[in-house]
Formats: structure tokens, sequence, C-alpha cells
């Protein structure tokens, strides 16, 4: 007697997530020229509850990018900019000696800037590792821990964190252990001589109107909850775990190509973000299911910062995105 209101309530959802996409991908395209491709993978991180690291040159839209995100969907915004002096309690907060009603002197917890929903850590390999490290907690258990004591981060809660590939002299490079905790590393590239032309247009004739929110954070919650709903075929996650496993030099099944050029594979976590994001993909497309061509599509964003290349791979001029690019075609589903 429940089951069928229950159904539909999920494909409304489905629906209303489908179009909520489409809505926010025309938003952005009055500010955002291009990177369709980019808005597309962050939406399914956004949308998967993961973490993103966003590598780009300068001047490529990567902070507007993700003001943008935040706008249309009406959270909180922070923009954390990591310097060599950057402290952690200048992003989590302290605790301070202030005066109570009575007179009295208590210690009192005052929070950073990472309380917020969207918080964008931009040019996080400025920072050395201690202070990078203070994002590790509040993105792996959204909470800080100040004085013995935990301090819950507001739901949903996604950190956005800027790279800049070019200009490497006293910059720190994050550790293995930080990277994995990113759901997708997003590639944001030059943009064609036409959009270049437009996005020039834009922004020397008129201000940009503040975009108008199109869904809430709850409504994200609920959305997040739907992905894990979403069914996907053991087959499919087989070979997802496949495809991670390729990854892996020296281990049983390994493609020659692996063992020659890779020094460290991808772990467990990528088989999780390859099916979550998947489910992600098929939701936002109005599928039903999520299938091998989602796994794919995904691949690289998920990949992408989980594979560590030898010496003989960079004197070959072998790229993270040409073993991705191998192990697709060699891996194939039974």
């Amino acid at each position: 007697m429940t089951t069928e209101p229950a159904q539909k309530t999920e494909q409304e959802q489905v629906e209303r997530a489908t179009g909520a996409c489409a809505e926010i991908r025309k938003a952005l395209a009055n500010v955002v020229v291009g990177q369709h491709e980019v808005i597309d993978q962050m939406l399914l991180a956004l949308f998967s509850g993961g973490h993103c690291l966003i590598s780009g040159a300068p001047g490529l839209a990567k902070t507007l990018l993700v003001k943008s995100l935040a706008q249309v969907f009406h959270l909180k915004f922070q923009r954390i900019q990591f310097t060599p002096d950057l402290m952690p309690a200048d992003i989590t907060g302290t605790e301070i000696l202030m005066e109570d009603a009575q007179g009295g002197r208590k210690l009192s917890f005052v929070p950073g800037p990472i309380f917020a929903n969207i918080i964008l850590a931009d040019e996080i390999n400025r920072t050395p590792p201690k202070t990078q490290s203070a994002l590790l907690e509040a993105m792996q258990e959204h909470q800080v821990t100040a004085s013995g004591h935990a301090h819950r981060l507001e739901e949903p809660f996604f950190v956005l964190a800027t790279k800049n590939p070019i200009e490497m002299e006293g910059t720190y490079g994050l550790p293995e252990a930080q990277l994995d905790r990113f759901m997708f590393d997003i590639q944001i590239d030059y943009l064609s001589e036409t959009e270049e032309v437009e996005v020039i247009k834009q922004t020397t004739s008129r201000t940009a109107s503040p975009l108008k929110a199109i869904l809430t954070g709850e409504d994200l919650l609920a959305f997040q909850q739907l992905i894990r709903k979403v069914p996907v075929a053991d087959e499919v996650v087989q070979f997802a775990v496949r495809l991670t496993a390729a990854s892996r030099p020296n281990r049983p099944g390994a493609p020659a190509f692996v063992n020659d050029w890779v020094n460290w594979g991808a772990g467990t976590r990528a088989g999780q973000y390859l099916v979550l994001g998947a489910k992600a993909r098929a939701l936002i497309d109005g599928r039903s299911h999520a299938n091998y061509d989602d796994v794919r599509w995904v691949s690289h964003p998920v990949l992408r910062h989980r594979i560590l290349l030898n010496y003989k791979a960079e004197a070959e001029g072998k790229s993270v995105g040409d073993v991705i690019d191998r192990l697709i075609e060699t891996v194939q589903p039974k």
C-alpha cells in the first residue's frame, strides 16, 4: 500500500534533480563561458557530497565558478586564501578568553571561515603541510576539534580547493593522504578563441548580476541521499573495481604499461568514487541506473590525482591522462 507513493516520490525527485541541473547549467552559462565538462564534474561532486581539487592556470574563472555555484545553491560561501604564513587556527577558529555578564572570564570558541557550506581553498599548495592538514578532519569528519571539543560543521559541506600548476617555487605539494580525500581532480583548460572573445566582450561591457538561488541546502542533502539509492549492477561495480586495481603496478594482472610507467596506483576509495560518480551522472541525466559509460566518464577526474607516475613515464613524455586512457581501453566489462 505504501510502496507506490514512495516510488512515485523518488521518481519526482529524480525529475526534479534532472530539471534543476538543466537550470543550473543555464544560469552558470550566463556567468561562465564554456567549461561545460568542468561544470558537469563539479555538479556531480556536489550532488555526491564529495570535495574537489581544481587545477588550472590563473585567470580561467576558477574562483568565479565556485562562487557562482554557491549562489545557485543558496549556500554560505567562504573564500580562504592560502599563504605561507597561514596558521591552522586561521582556518578552523580558536578559543579566546572572554568576559561574561557577571564579570567572570571563560574560554569561548570563535569559529573560523571553515564554518560555511562551500569553502574555496584558494591556492592550497601555497601553505605548509601543517596548515593543509587542518582541512583533513573537516573534509573527512565534517567537524573541527578545538581544546578537546568537537564542533560540527553545517551541512552540506564542501571543500573546493584550487591549485596553480605553474609558479611551483615556494609551494608545498599536497600529501597523498589528503589528495585521496578529494573525490575529483578537475582540470580547467584554456578556452577556444570564440569563447575567449565572448568572455572579454561580457566582462568589459557590463557588470554581472548576482545569480538567483535555484536549490537550497536541504534540496542538495535530499539529492545526495537519492543518489545512494540509484541502482547499479554488480557487473558495473566489478568493472569499477577492476579498473582501479589495474592501475596498481606489480600486482597480478597489472597491464605491462602500468608496470612500466606507474609508481603508485589508486586505492579502494577510487572505486567507491567511480561508482558514486556514475550514480550521480545517471541521476542528473534522468536515467534509472548507472552503466559502464558512466564509470568511464568519471574515471579521469577520479583517478587523475591517485596515480603516481615514475621517472620512466616522464622521460617518455607520458601523462596520467595517457595512462587512464590506456586503462579504459584495456579493462573491458566481463
